[in-house]
């Protein structure tokens, strides 16, 4: 019978820690056993699973029992990595992306493995009081693999590249839904249903449900020409780059495997890359950036002119990094929830290394001077005396940290939150005001524009005559407190 990579791993993890007790080397545990040192090695990598014949002779040189090594169970000492591959975490991770193959990861947590276990407990334990699931994993390490690539992946803008020459997509803005919804039904046989969602109200925030039995599509009929227009895209996307595993919904309410996470991301890229063709938008960035002022109506007018929506048009601000050399720069996205008035990141992407603000502070209230915050703000006040739910607010900003002095200049849009109800939404994109990006970006010094002082979060700012703060200091008070401890303490123990 086939043995699982589990079964192997525990097995191989059992021969190490018991050889290692009776502090032999794998020379004097070949010649006790009678099986090859090469073998023996690959057993404890996890990579072998021996036939019953040297299970036998490895349970007798080891005073155990053969169904004690063919068994699950595993002692105390590799107890937490036993937890860790049976909740099929380490199965999960998308190692390959990375290079790693599960084998490596186990034989450094075998290497010490009082300290790693410890380690692992700890993320378990973590893990288990915060209700982490899966996809909080999942989605970390899809980040994780956007940011090392620098969020360009030049394999879809290919395939994106012939699918618009193959069937003569407009190239310099604006992609009829129309088109998108033809090419789906001639090219892959899908049938497109705008009206079925609207007889089940637990779906309304729903942009789109795909039955792949039928090859049904069923999108929200409230959708805007821009979000249909993406949708189509997206799922042209599913079936262009070929993407087996895939969610079926736009929402992903419950995520089964990274591929699936990944899949979804691939497909988004796609839609973004035939909706915003990137030597178009090369061309119009570099525009944008020679104008001596800030100019917000022009990226409104950009907006309009590739009938995207500000998601759609930051995400195609990935060619900052490839075009512009611009590396230092992050993407965030802000949803204000107006019945509990709380501000959430949902989105974050951090190029070169990881900025502020960023989502470690996810029970903290955030810097109410970010222009992420500061245009939700706008936009709410406006939404009392105007309920337009297509309404786009944008503004720029230099951000300057109180503690570091690092600027950043931040371009934010804020939009309702259309189709679903309660919420507002601001895409940000800032890029950090070193001397390349000065020389790139010919406005960053627009007297007009503001430049403000900020910091992460109120609980973690210590500017005493703030008047946008929304909670107190209280994680720089703990830290005053225990420094003054810290040196009474010093005085107590010194010589």
């Amino acid at each position: 019978m086939a043995t699982t990579q589990h079964q192997r791993i525990i097995f191989g993890l059992k021969i190490r820690q018991l050889r290692q007790e009776q502090g032999w080397n794998f020379e004097e545990l070949s010649r006790r056993s009678g099986i090859s040192i090469s073998y023996l090695n690959e057993i404890e990598k996890g990579k072998k699973f021996p036939q019953p014949e040297n299970q036998r002779r490895l349970a007798k040189v080891l005073d155990v029992t053969p169904e004690f090594l063919a068994s699950p169970e595993l002692t105390k000492q590799y107890a937490p990595l036993g937890e860790l591959l049976q909740s099929n975490f380490l199965n999960e991770l998308p190692l390959d992306l990375f290079g790693i193959e599960l084998q490596q990861v186990v034989e450094i947590i075998a290497r010490a493995p009082d300290r790693v276990n410890a380690f692992i407990s700890a993320l378990l334990e973590i893990a288990r009081n915060y209700s982490l699931r899966d996809e909080n994993f999942f989605f970390a390490a899809l980040r994780a693999y956007q940011e090392l690539r620098n969020n360009y992946f030049e394999e879809i803008e290919t395939v994106a590249d012939e699918f618009v020459y193959q069937h003569r997509l407009p190239e310099n803005g604006g992609v009829p839904s129309s088109l998108l919804a033809n090419l789906l039904r001639e090219q892959f046989g899908y049938q497109i249903d705008e009206r079925r969602l609207e007889n089940y109200p637990e779906l309304q925030s729903m942009r789109s449900v795909y039955n792949p039995h039928k090859h049904l599509l069923m999108l929200n009929s409230r959708l805007s020409e821009r979000q249909r227009a993406f949708q189509l895209a997206k799922e042209l996307g599913f079936n262009a780059l070929d993407l087996k595993e895939r969610p079926l919904a736009s929402n992903l309410l419950r995520v089964h495997s990274f591929e699936e996470v990944l899949s979804n991301y691939k497909a988004a890229y796609f839609a973004v890359a035939i909706l915003v063709n990137r030597h178009a938008f090369v061309r119009d960035i570099g525009d944008f950036f020679n104008k001596e002022k800030w100019d917000g109506k022009a990226l409104l007018e950009m907006m309009a002119k590739y009938q995207a929506s500000p998601e759609v048009l930051f995400q195609r601000f990935n060619v900052l990094t490839n075009d512009f050399r611009l590396e230092k720069v992050f993407f965030l996205r802000f949803i204000h929830d107006l019945d509990r008035n709380g501000f959430d990141i949902d989105k974050e992407l951090h190029l070169n290394r990881r900025h502020q603000p960023h989502a470690t502070g996810l029970n903290e209230h955030y810097c109410r001077r970010w222009l992420s915050l500061t245009l939700l703000r706008d936009l709410q006040r406006q939404q009392t005396q105007d309920s337009d739910q297509t309404r786009l607010l944008t503004s720029i900003q230099r951000a300057a940290f109180i503690d570091t002095e690092e600027e950043y200049l931040c371009i934010a849009v804020a939009k309702p939150g259309f189709p679903t109800v309660g919420r507002n939404v601001s895409v940000t994109i800032g890029v950090q005001l070193d001397d390349h990006a000065k020389k790139t970006i010919r406005f960053w010094d627009d007297p007009s524009i503001p430049r403000i002082k900020v910091n992460v979060t109120c609980e973690r700012c210590a500017l005493s005559d703030c008047a946008e703060r929304a909670a107190p200091p209280t994680v720089v008070r703990k830290r005053e407190e225990r420094k003054k401890m810290q040196e009474v303490l010093n005085i107590l123990t010194s010589g």
